[in-house]
């Protein structure tokens, strides 16, 4: 064997059976010390026993290796994670297997179905991960696992709740990436598709018995080796295939001014997915929309910032900012309400890292709220004003940059009113959440 995990400490959720105990059993013969988590329960999150993980524990250690068996709820993070550091020391990999089933079709679902599928996979897989995260970034070292579903990904009748929280647990793991890249911190998701107690449910037995967990360990073992540099992505295993899942957008058209019949009119292309284009990250994304903005520029009004207070013309295509401004604008444009509750004006000025490159106004004050580019008009003032480097502010809007610790450090620089600032932050976020 290679691939050795000598020296390193692995928790496994849901490890007392099906995936979770192949992925134990596997880690132990490499020279991992496992702890091996399971409450005991059955498939519908309703009891608990401790047999289950100890008989993966007593399996480990007939081979020779090292293993502990810890019975908590996934829920109960700290628990697990303490089990790790009591009995080995430390902690390197968190595998975030367990899970239940709750099926019914949504019409009938409960409130109880929903909250427990969300308990068991979506708090779960936050209060273990939550517990390790400390020891993790100390020692610049961590591999992570969530497990998804093709459910969250296809949708399944009956499954609303599964796939809701399968599907939460991607975002999850993808900004886990992001967050320690710079700490060795390697988050990644898995799709498994492998016979069960959980998967008895939804396939044929024939089905149940031919697609067996050990087809889906390979993949989980090396994505948790120290070698492994991909992160924040989305990979698949099952009966003996492995591959990875990218999302892709189509081409689409630029309609500037569009109405809903000129949507209609171009449904087809906007539809098509010939030609579609891979966005791997927040950031290209933004990327995107600046690229579209030069596309409306030769288009669109050039007065934005004329002296009407006008959001309709395009922001500049040299600022990549102006992607986030359009958005505001348009947001604001859609639903003025949102934000006449701040009743205040902020300027945001965006710099090169040095020589200003451009205002920004947002103008919450006024009985029609607006976005718009260049100065305060009408001989108002601004309640607070914003100095920013262009790079510094779309790495805020994409998360790559906390928005505290720039201003801590002085590359996000504020005049006047500073509450005012996180009081905006609730309103975009608030809005951002309405349209999800």
């Amino acid at each position: 064997m290679t691939l050795r995990f000598d020296g390193k400490v692995a928790i496994v959720t849901g490890a007392g059976g099906g995936l979770g105990r192949t992925y134990a059993v596997e880690l132990a013969k490499r020279g991992c010390k496992v702890v091996v988590n399971d409450l005991g329960g059955d498939r519908h999150g309703t009891s608990s026993s401790s047999s289950m993980a100890d008989k993966v524990v007593n399996e480990i250690k007939s081979a020779g290796g090292q293993a502990v068996a810890n019975y908590d709820s996934v829920e109960f993070g700290e628990k697990i994670v303490q089990t790790a550091i009591s009995n080995f020391g430390r902690v390197d990999i968190v595998i975030n297997n367990a899970g239940i089933l709750r099926d019914t079709s949504f019409q009938k679902m409960t409130d109880l179905d929903w909250d427990l599928i969300f308990k068991v996979h979506v708090k779960g897989a936050y209060s273990v991960t939550r517990a390790a995260w400390p020891y993790l970034r100390d020692q610049k070292y961590g591999r992570i696992i969530v497990t998804a579903s093709n459910a969250g990904v296809h949708g399944n009748f009956g499954q609303a709740n599964y796939a809701a929280a399968k599907s939460a647990l991607i975002g999850f793991a993808n900004t886990l990436a992001q967050e320690g890249a710079k700490y060795n911190i390697i988050a990644n998701s898995i799709i498994p598709t492998a016979g069960s107690r959980l998967t008895e449910t939804v396939m044929p037995q024939n089905l149940v018995d031919a697609l067996k967990p050990d087809y889906v360990t390979p993949l989980v073992t090396y994505l948790v080796h120290e070698s492994v540099q991909d992160t924040g992505k989305l990979f698949e295993a099952g009966a003996g295939w492995y591959g990875t899942l990218q999302y892709y957008k189509s081409k689409g058209k630029v309609i500037s001014n569009a109405t809903a019949d000129d949507i209609a009119k171009n449904w087809d292309v906007i539809t098509n997915m010939a030609g579609a284009e891979y966005i791997g990250s927040i950031t290209e994304q933004t990327g995107r929309l600046v690229e579209i903005l030069e596309q409306h520029e030769s288009s669109a009004n050039s007065g934005s910032g004329s002296g009407s207070g006008s959001t309709g013309g395009a922001f500049p295509s040299n600022i990549k900012s102006s992607a986030l401004f359009q958005e505001m604008a348009d947001g604001v444009k859609t639903d003025p309400s949102a934000v006449k509750v701040l009743k205040a004006i902020v300027v945001y000025v965006i710099t090169d890292g040095k020589n200003e490159l451009g205002k920004f106004t947002l103008d919450f004050k006024t009985a029609n709220p607006s976005v718009y580019l260049g100065d305060v008009q009408n001989g108002e003032k601004a309640n607070a004003t914003v100095t920013v480097a262009d790079n510094d502010f779309v790495d805020i809007a994409a998360g790559k940059l906390n928005a505290q610790k720039a201003f801590m450090s002085g590359k996000l620089k504020v005049k006047g009113n500073v509450m005012l600032l996180q009081k905006l932050q609730t309103v975009l976020e608030k809005a951002k959440k309405s349209k999800l």
